[in-house]
């Protein structure tokens, strides 16, 4: 097929307006941006606010603030000794921050990425923590036997 070419008086197209020349060639604002890769900048989706903006600015972020508090209480239980009860409480927070990223059309700084893999990198991370912490010693909730038996193979090469 053919194009029609723009005529050679015609103006360029240009993409991003922050950084485009003058008439002089140099760009009227410049930009921290790292320009080869970064062609836009747009909120994951669910980025939003999690409350009205007349909201106070910690009732806004929600859905973060309840993540980062379990975590930290999770932190504060391992810290005291409760090894065990504090990493479900982390990992239980991590998945309840996947669920939230999932249900709720708008979590605030809780959406990262993309809901996709926010849901995903929430869940695997919660799960494997969760997992560990059942399989952590002495006297484990959850005990897998090929896990057992991969341990003492090795150690006895």
């Amino acid at each position: 097929m053919h194009t029609p070419k723009a005529p050679a008086d015609a103006e360029p197209t240009v993409r991003d307006a922050i950084s485009a020349p003058d008439a002089e060639g140099h760009p009227r604002r410049t930009t921290r941006r790292f320009p080869l890769f970064t062609r836009d900048t747009a909120r994951p989706e669910g980025g939003g606010r999690a409350a009205s903006g007349d909201a106070p600015a910690p009732a806004r972020q929600w859905p973060m603030l309840v993540v980062l508090s379990a975590v930290a209480i999770g932190l504060l239980l391992a810290a005291l000794d409760l090894f065990r009860y504090g990493t479900l409480l982390i990992g239980a927070a991590l998945l309840a921050g996947a669920v939230m990223r999932w249900v709720l059309p708008s979590v605030g700084m809780l959406a990262v990425r993309s809901r996709f893999t926010d849901i995903v990198t929430y869940g695997v991370l919660g799960l494997a923590i969760v997992l560990l912490a059942m399989m952590a010693q002495p006297k484990p909730w959850l005990e897998i036997p090929f896990l057992k038996d991969t341990l003492h193979f090795t150690m006895e090469n």
